[in-house]
């Protein structure tokens, strides 16, 4: 796939997901097969430019190109100024987010609370687009605020006049949070009339339905998030499924195994040993989860407080596994929804 003079290896992007989508995770999703990952939201306040978390959301030290750096606010001159910043400091892609539904977000009047104030919007987006001639400007957002008030088609004609080079859309409105089921006519309907690439985001949580989405919506591309959580692998079987036709088998255990654990291992590396412990958690938690005696497994790991201790319950839980069967059978049925503050 190719946009404004990027060309990347398929259409698949990884979702910008706060508290999910560091750059080990990044990293590891390009691994897997992703052709982009999008970082998790940066703020446009400076104040905070050097906040721990704010210097790691922007580290993106030893990561494969092209670096895609999604920034977040509502004021067109602090959001023109991060753009400056974050491409002064590596980011080769700047994404705009307009699609985060958390309260915290839509508050300040950012994230798809921006889809309320269509003028907002436009200044917004030529602020940015000056701001970084060099740079293609990339954009986030949903279908619209809520039921009643879908503007998608109206947002997507604001960003391509304002020189968005590319824009996804998650197929559901602000209201509806990540509840119920994401639609795509809409974005089949934004599709029709774009000419810039479209990425269809939403629910797409397996090969079949990437390629059902692709071809209902004729969208360029499928974004995917929380299916990539403890699932990392989604993105090859996507793009082998695409590419012929056929399903992969799912991973075997010794699989499972090693990337989790190279994944912690990335992740007490780059926060350190006390935080990286806590951020492992959640993706030791999504590795695990619909796994035979996954549960207890899960309140046992909480209750651990170093890398060594969390190494070692692993290496005994997927070795436990092991003994039953090479290949992992997952229960989607009983798995229950994360919630993730989700660009």
């Amino acid at each position: 796939m190719e946009f404004a003079g990027i060309r990347l290896k398929n259409q698949l992007f990884v979702a910008p997901m706060a508290g999910v989508t560091d750059r080990p995770f990044r990293q590891l999703c390009r691994k897997m097969g992703a052709g982009l990952a999008v970082s998790e939201m940066v703020t446009s306040n400076s104040l905070l430019y050097g906040s721990t978390k704010t210097r790691r959301r922007a580290n993106h030290c030893g990561e494969p190109g092209p670096i895609s750096v999604q920034i977040a606010g509502a004021d067109p001159v602090m959001m023109a100024e991060a753009a400056r910043h974050n491409a002064a400091n590596g980011a080769q892609i700047i994404d705009i987010n307009m699609g985060c539904p958390a309260k915290k977000v839509c508050n300040v009047a950012a994230g798809s609370a921006l889809m309320r104030d269509e003028l907002l919007v436009a200044r917004i987006l030529e602020s940015v687009v000056a701001a970084v001639p060099d740079l293609p400007v990339t954009l986030k957002f949903r279908t619209g605020w809520d039921h009643a008030n879908r503007n998608a088609a109206t947002i997507a004609r604001i960003a391509e006049q304002s020189g968005i080079r590319l824009i996804a859309i998650h197929g559901r409105t602000r209201a509806d949070l990540y509840m119920g089921n994401a639609e795509y006519d809409t974005i089949a309907t934004v599709k029709a009339q774009a000419g810039i690439p479209v990425i269809a985001n939403g629910d797409i949580d397996s090969p079949q339905k990437a390629k059902f989405v692709l071809d209902y919506t004729g969208a360029d591309g499928v974004m995917i998030g929380r299916a990539a959580q403890g699932r990392p692998w989604i993105f090859r079987e996507i793009e082998h499924y695409l590419r012929t036709g056929e399903l992969l088998p799912p991973p075997e255990v010794s699989e499972i195994h090693r990337v989790c654990r190279e994944h912690l291992a990335d992740l007490h590396e780059f926060y350190g040993g006390i935080a990286g412990v806590r951020v492992a958690r959640k993706h030791i938690a999504w590795y695990t989860k619909g796994i035979v005696g996954s549960h207890a497994f899960r309140q046992q790991m909480n209750l651990l407080e170093t890398p060594e201790g969390q190494f070692a319950a692993i290496d005994e839980f997927f070795s436990l596994q092991a003994t039953h069967s090479l290949r992992l059978q997952y229960d989607n049925n009983n798995q229950s929804e994360t919630e993730v503050l989700a660009a």
